[in-house]
């Protein structure tokens, strides 16, 4: 032990001793943070494997700059003031965290003053008295020298051993990244999470990494003007699509719920799985919604997300501009540029209380951030709902019928009218959230040499019945009558690679499957439910996600006339029915599609090989359009132009004034403000709880009788 002991003293007595005790001290203080103040989601061993590497590449490479100095004094002065920035770094997210559930970003302390802003007062109530583990150890340090029992090294550190510790922090973090990249591909291309990227790769990494992402995005912001607003705004008044009278304002003053169907195809509306013999209905009660006469629903609506997806339909959908060419626009924009999406509008034209309800992290695609910019006055996430297992939930978060369950209690106590989104996840990709979950397994599976599209049914059939539990209560709590509902499929959940597998299922032959029927598979449901209306039908006009906001404000009574929106109302008699696809060159009309560099006629598939004059012009004005459309939306969202915007009338989102912490006493507060003049359910009911009137059968307690007389046959 003594010999132990003076090894020990020996090499930390030495400057490449002390760089290896800063860095061992750095992440130990790493794991307590990663592990006591961070929620990473740490789901399997291989990412608890990478939180434990991932402090020790850019340490060492950050500590090791100092070995490269030869000056004693300056070496520990410099090794010192590199290892307290990476602890001033560590602690502050650690507080940030405790605020905003989220990291810093570079971003954010370059509007240091709104990061204040945002946590107040509350700065110090946010320290713990844990928080003493991240400084003692300087106290420790500062009395071992003081003591000799850390003696100072004044031989220089050797050059080539210097660039050896370079080479070798370099190479582990080239490791690093290469691992990160098998858990998360394309993590830093597509940016899923702030969390992913502190997860795998640290805080410097996350840090450098946000540095870059804002580097870009202020590049091109300085570069704009008003001028170049001017040119969008000129395209917009060119494109502009009159309201159609006959829907204007039916559905005005109405509370607005929209219900996002996680990777929801088209063709799963009113499709029967047939399994040994038998025909199951996969979505039955979605189906009666989408034949209904109080729907207006629409058989020709496509996706048009890229690499962003699920954040790309979210941008789409609520804002009427399109997501990017690379990457997602919530992650690179969302959190900073000036929006004037739906809750926004409706917060300022109808005083409307707006709130997200999702079973995920709310860091997820920058989300707790750019919904801020959009102007959302709540957003439950994950943290607000019941804590996840192996049975209730599934790596992309809070199985449906319990996020639906856990967000009545919410729900109830926002004043209307409201605008609401809930975000469904149990239907996603790889369609296993059902597993582990007895009660909720029964549906299914279909038979093809692809688990992947074998599982697919039986998540939407659990969607679809999560779907209509939500319905069942609207109806039992009095909030159906005086609401409107928008359903919407946000992007593919079968992949173009998996079609010809599915290709059997939907009555083709996979050896003459074309990229015709790949486009025409990148329609997803989009239903807009009106209580009491009674003229609904089922639209065959085409469109897509940047079409809803305009289609949805109309109806609520408002123009559209002074917004920058690229989409046109899908009930207008103006509207173009030209889809432009975020990929280039590809785009769907009622006369022409084309894709993957193919075209086809619409209504028949018939590939156009050898296009004539007329054709040739045609589709050239059309591949103009669908280019001069996609342009505007980068320039806009690139160039963050709707800052420089004056004819809305609306003022722009101060979001360092929205939190979502602590948002159901923010509500009650509202309501007890407000007295007999609230409008919250829970108000209007005398102060009684709805939560009780949600009710959702599992697929078994559904199929009780079914099950039983399976039994009693065998």
């Amino acid at each position: 032990m003594k010999k132990m002991k003076q090894i020990v003293s020996h090499v930390v007595n030495t400057r490449l001793g002390f760089i290896l005790t800063l860095l061992a001290l750095y992440w130990l203080k790493t794991m307590w943070a990663y592990h006591v103040d961070f929620s990473l989601g740490l789901e399997n061993p291989y990412q608890l494997l990478l939180s434990l590497i991932n402090p020790i590449p850019l340490g060492l490479l950050l500590l090791g700059l100092s070995l490269y100095i030869k000056r004693t004094r300056v070496f520990y002065i410099v090794s010192w003031i590199i290892y307290t920035i990476l602890n001033i770094l560590l602690i502050s997210n650690a507080i940030y965290f405790r605020e905003f559930s989220d990291f810093i970003t570079v971003s954010a302390m370059l509007a240091s003053s709104k990061v204040s802003a945002g946590l107040g007062d509350s700065a110090l109530n946010l320290l713990r008295v844990w928080d003493i583990v991240y400084i003692i150890d300087y106290i420790v340090l500062l009395a071992l020298f003081a003591t000799k029992k850390i003696k100072v090294d004044n031989r220089p550190f050797n050059k080539r051993a210097s660039f050896a510790i370079t080479a070798l922090s370099t190479l582990l973090f080239s490791i690093n990244l290469f691992m990160a990249e098998i858990d998360r591909p394309e993590l830093l291309t597509r940016g899923f999470s702030n969390v992913y990227v502190v997860r795998a790769l640290g805080l410097p990494s996350f840090t450098a990494y946000s540095a870059n992402q804002t580097y870009q995005t202020e590049k091109v912001r300085s570069e704009a003007t008003a001028s170049d607003l001017k040119e969008a705004q000129d395209y917009v008044s060119e494109h502009y699509a009159a309201p159609n009278s006959k829907y204007f304002g039916i559905a005005k003053g109405r509370n607005v719920i929209v219900i996002h169907l996680e990777s929801f195809q088209q063709f799963l509306i009113d499709y029967h799985l047939q399994v040994d013999g038998k025909s199951y209905e996969v979505t039955p009660f979605l189906n009666s919604l989408y034949h209904s006469n109080s729907t207006l629903a629409f058989s020709n609506f496509f996706h048009q997300v890229k690499a962003g997806k699920t954040s790309d339909a979210e941008t789409l959908m609520e804002t009427s501009l399109f997501g990017l060419s690379s990457g997602s626009y919530l992650v690179n924009y969302g959190g900073t540029n000036t929006a004037y999406a739906a809750p926004s509008i409706l917060g300022q034209t109808g005083d409307y209380t707006s709130a997200v309800f999702h079973g995920n992290v709310g860091t997820f695609w920058n989300r707790n951030n750019a919904y801020k910019q959009w102007g959302y006055n709540y957003f439950f996430d994950s943290s607000y709902f019941t804590k996840q297992n192996s049975e209730n939930s599934f790596q992309y978060g809070l199985n449906d019928k319990y996020m639906f369950a856990d967000s009545i209690k919410y729900l109830e106590h926002m004043q209307q009218p409201f605008y609401t989104k809930f975000i469904t996840v149990s239907n996603h990709y790889p369609y296993t959230s059902l597993a582990g979950n007895s009660d909720e397994e029964g549906f299914p599976l279909a038979k093809t040499d692809d688990e992947t599209i074998n599982g697919y049914f039986a998540t939407a059939n659990y969607l679809d019945s999560a779907v209509k539990a939500f319905f069942d209560y609207l109806k039992e709590s009095g909030l159906y009558d005086n609401s409107i509902i928008v359903l919407y499929g946000d992007h593919y959940g079968i992949s173009n690679s998996r079609n010809t597998s599915l290709a059997p299922l939907l009555g083709k032959d996979s050896e003459t499957w074309t990229d015709y029927d790949n486009a025409m598979l990148q329609r997803v449901p989009y239903m807009i439910h009106i209580p009491g209306f009674t003229e609904g039908h089922i639209s065959n006009t085409f469109g897509g996600e940047v079409d809803n906001l305009p289609t949805l404000l109309h109806l609520l009574g408002i123009d559209t006339k002074n917004y920058v929106q690229l989409g046109q109302d899908l009930l207008s008699s103006d509207n173009n029915q030209t889809v432009a696809f975020r990929t280039s060159g590809d785009y769907v009309t009622p006369t022409y599609t084309s894709y993957s560099g193919h075209l086809y006629y619409t209504d028949s598939g018939q590939e156009i090989t050898n296009p004539d004059e007329n054709t040739q012009a045609a589709t050239k004005a059309i591949r103009d359009a669908v280019a001069k459309q996609l342009s505007v939306s980068d320039e806009v969202q690139t160039g963050d132009l709707l800052r420089f915007d004056n004819d809305t009338g609306l003022k722009e989102v101060d979001s360092s004034s929205i939190s979502y912490t602590h948002a159901l006493k923010s509500l009650k507060s509202i309501e007890k403000k407000r007295g007999d003049q609230s409008t919250s359910l829970y108000s209007e009911r005398g102060d009684q709880s709805t939560a009780d009137l949600f009710k959702a059968p599992s697929y078994m307690q559904l199929h009780e009788s079914s099950s039983s007389s399976s039994s009693s046959n065998e």
